[in-house]
C-alpha cells in the first residue's frame, strides 16, 4: 500500500473547459460574479475532493487561495507559497494573478466591480469573520452581495465527487492523554464564564481533540467531518454522518454524546435561537451560514476564539511523549533515505518519484504509521524553488549532478505527526548553493537556540532567522514556523513564526516548525526544518527573568557538504556538532549497520 500518487487531479485545461460552464450557471442564478474561496464549509487546509471547487475552476491544486469569477474576466488569489505553482497550473490567457495578501479578495471587489454589481457567495465556504470583510467591502463599493442557496460552481461541475464516508474511530487515551469527558468539562467551565449555554464547534480538529476520535475524511489529516454542540453542563451532541459510528466508537464517546444526523444541525441551530439561549461562536471559524440562521431565530451570539484551540495546541504530557517517540522512528527512516540517497542519487537513475516512493517505504515499516501528514515535496534543481512543489508524472525530474535535492516530508503516526525538510547535494554544490545554505542554518539555528519571555509570540522571533540572510539582500515568502497538531493537522494554529503579527503568545508544551529557507527561481530551493517543542520558563545565570526555550525534536542529519564552517560562529557550531552528535547516538541503535556508518560520518564534528 502506498499513500501518494503522482497523477495530477487537475490540468491547465481546467479553466478553458470550465470557466464557461460556471458563467451558465452564474447567468442562471442572474449573477455577475462568483466568489470561491480553497476553503470548504468546515475551513479546512486539505479540502476533500468533492470540495476543491477552486481547483476544478481554474488547475490551481495549492492549499491556499481565492478567485473571482465575473461575466467577462477570471482573477486568481495566492500567497508568496504560490507565486510560481499558480502560473505553472493556471491558464493565464484565462485568469489574471494577485497576491492574496497584499490585495485581499475584498480589497479587489471595492476597486474592481462596478456599481451595482450582483456578487455571489456561499455563506458556507465563508466564516463569520470573512463575510463581515466581503460584507464591508461591496457596502463601500455599492455592490450587491448575493448569499447563494445553491453553489454555482457544485451546480456546474458534472462529475463532482461524493462526500467522504470514512469510519470514525477511537483515539486511545494513551495517545490523547485527557479523556473527552475532562475536556468537555474543561470547555464547560469556560463557557460559564463567558455566561453561554452552549459552543457551536464547527472545526473537524476541534472535535477530533474534543471526543478523542480520528477519521479518513480529509487526505492526510485524519480528520473526520463533523460539528458539535457543547453544552455549558459538559454533555454535547455530535452532528455527525451516523453511517461512520459503529459501536465501539459510540461506546467510547460514552452516555455524554448524544449522536444526531449532521442535517439535524440546522434545526438545532433554530431551537436554541428559539429558545432564547446564548451561543458562543469562533467567528473565524464559524460558517456565516450558521450565525445567520443563529440570529433570525432569536438567539443571542458570543463571539470567542475556539476554546478547544490553545489546550490543543499546548501538549499534554502523554502528546509530548507521543511526539519523542514519533521522531525518533521517523528520524530513523529518513536517515536510511539520506543515506540510500547519498550512494544512489549520483548515478543519474534516481528521480523525484523514486525518491518520494523509497521514502515512503521507509516509513511504512512501523506499524503505527497511519498516514503522511502532507504530500512529499520532492524538488530536483528547479523544482526545489517551488515552496510547496508537488511531483506528478508529468512534472517528474531526474535527480542531476551538480544540483540540489530539496525533500519536506512528514507522516501521521497514531501517537504523533511529523514534518521534517532536508536539503542535500547532487554531488559536488556550488560555492553559492552552500553559502546560502550556510546562511538558512545560521537562522536555523539561530530559532533553535532562541530564549525569550513568557508572552513573548512568534513574529518577535521571526527576525532572527531572517538576519544572515537579509545581511546579504536575501530573503524568503512563507513563514518560519507553524504550529503542529498531535496526530493531527501538521499545520494547526494558533502559534506560528513569521512576518506577521500573530496575538497567540508561545507557551510551553507548543510544538512548532522551524523551517527558514531561501529559493533561486529556475534554479534551486533550500530549506532546513526541524520540529521544536516550547520549553518551560528557566532562569538563566545573571538574569532577572525566567526564559522560555525550545527542545527540537526532529532527529536527521544535516548535509555538512553544503556547510560553510566559517560562516559559522562558535557557537553555531557547537550547537551543529551537539546536535549531531544526539542524533548519532539517538539513531545508530535503530538503522542497519550500512547506515550505522554513514551515520556517524554524517554527523562527525566540524
Amino acid at each position: 500500500m502506498t499513500f501518494q500518487n503522482f497523477d495530477s487531479p487537475a490540468d491547465r485545461t481546467f479553466a478553458k473547459r470550465h470557466l464557461p460552464l460556471l458563467r451558465t450557471e452564474l447567468t442562471r442564478q442572474e449573477l455577475d460574479g462568483f466568489i470561491i474561496p480553497h476553503d470548504d464549509e468546515y475551513q479546512n487546509e486539505y479540502v476533500p475532493a468533492y470540495a476543491d471547487r477552486l481547483m476544478w475552476v481554474s488547475g490551481f491544486t495549492g492549499s491556499a487561495g481565492a478567485a473571482i469569477v465575473l461575466a467577462d474576466r477570471a482573477v486568481i488569489f495566492v500567497d508568496g507559497r504560490y507565486t510560481l505553482q499558480v502560473r505553472a497550473q493556471t491558464d493565464g490567457d484565462f485568469f489574471a494573478f494577485a497576491d492574496l495578501v497584499n490585495t485581499p479578495v475584498a480589497q479587489w471587489l471595492s476597486a474592481n466591480v462596478g456599481k451595482d454589481a450582483r456578487i455571489g457567495f456561499d455563506p458556507m465556504l465563508h466564516s463569520v469573520d470573512g463575510a463581515k470583510r466581503l460584507r464591508a467591502a461591496a457596502e463601500k463599493a455599492n455592490i450587491k452581495l448575493v448569499s447563494v442557496d445553491e453553489n454555482p460552481v457544485d451546480a456546474a461541475w458534472r462529475d463532482q465527487p461524493a462526500r467522504p464516508k470514512s469510519p470514525v474511530v477511537p483515539h486511545p487515551l494513551e495517545f490523547a492523554g485527557i479523556s473527552s469527558e475532562e475536556k468537555r468539562a474543561s470547555l464547560a467551565s469556560s463557557l460559564q464564564e463567558l455566561d453561554a449555554d452552549a459552543f457551536l464547534m464547527t472545526a473537524p480538529a476541534s472535535i477530533a481533540w474534543t471526543f478523542n476520535i480520528r477519521g479518513q475524511d480529509v487526505i492526510r489529516t485524519p480528520l473526520t467531518l463533523a460539528r458539535a454542540l457543547i453544552n455549558a453542563d459538559g454533555a454535547a451532541t455530535l452532528f455527525v454522518d451516523t453511517d461512520k459510528l459503529d459501536g465501539n466508537v459510540r461506546a467510547a464517546l460514552g452516555e455524554g454524546v448524544r449522536i444526531e444526523s449532521e442535517e439535524a444541525l440546522l434545526a438545532a441551530l433554530s431551537a436554541h435561537g428559539d429558545a432564547k439561549k446564548t451561543i458562543a461562536i469562533d467567528p473565524a471559524q464559524t460558517p456565516a451560514k450558521f450565525a445567520d440562521i443563529l440570529k433570525r431565530a432569536g438567539a443571542r451570539i458570543h463571539e470567542c476564539a475556539d476554546p478547544s484551540v490553545l489546550p490543543r495546541a499546548i501538549k499534554n504530557a502523554a502528546e509530548i511523549k507521543g511526539a519523542r517517540d514519533a521522531h525518533l522512528r521517523d528520524g530513523a527512516a529518513l536517515t536510511q533515505f539520506l543515506h540510500w540517497l547519498d550512494e544512489e542519487g549520483p548515478s543519474g537513475g534516481v528521480d523525484e518519484i523514486a525518491a518520494t516512493q523509497k521514502l515512503e517505504a521507509l516509513r511504512a515499516e512501523s506499524s503505527l504509521l497511519r498516514d503522511l501528514s502532507f504530500d512529499t515535496i520532492s524538488g530536483a534543481g528547479p523544482n526545489g524553488a517551488i515552496v510547496h512543489y508537488r511531483v506528478t508524472q508529468d512534472t517528474n525530474r531526474l535527480l542531476k549532478i551538480g544540483e540540489l535535492f530539496l525533500v519536506d516530508s512528514g507522516a501521521q503516526y497514531v501517537d504523533g505527526t511529523t514534518d521534517v525538510t532536508r536539503t542535500v547535494p547532487i554531488g559536488a554544490p556550488s560555492e553559492e548553493m552552500r553559502d546560502r545554505f550556510t546562511r538558512v542554518l545560521k537562522g536555523h539555528i539561530a530559532i533553535a537556540t532562541a530564549r525569550f519571555p513568557e508572552g513573548a509570540t512568534g513574529s518577535q522571533l521571526d527576525t532572527l532567522a531572517r538576519m544572515a540572510l537579509w545581511q546579504a539582500g536575501l530573503d524568503y515568502d512563507h513563514g518560519t514556523g507553524h504550529g503542529v497538531g498531535s496526530y493531527l493537522g501538521v499545520h494547526e494554529g494558533p502559534q506560528g513564526i513569521s512576518k506577521a503579527a500573530r496575538a497567540a503568545a508561545l507557551k510551553p508544551g507548543m510544538i512548532i516548525s522551524n523551517e527558514p529557507g531561501y529559493y533561486k527561481t529556475d534554479a534551486y530551493g533550500i530549506r532546513i526544518e526541524n520540529l521544536v517543542l516550547a520549553t518551560p520558563p528557566t532562569s538563566l545565570p545573571g538574569g532577572d527573568r525566567p526564559m522560555l526555550g525550545f527542545e527540537t525534536l526532529t532527529l536527521a542529519p544535516i548535509s555538512l557538504a553544503l556547510v560553510v564552517p566559517s560562516l559559522l560562529t562558535q557557537q553555531e557550531r557547537a550547537w551543529l556538532n551537539a546536535y549531531h552528535q544526539r542524533v548519532r547516538n539517538a539513531l545508530s541503535a535503530l538503522v542497519p549497520e550500512a547506515t550505522r556508518d554513514w551515520l556517524a560520518a554524517a554527523t562527525r564534528a566540524i
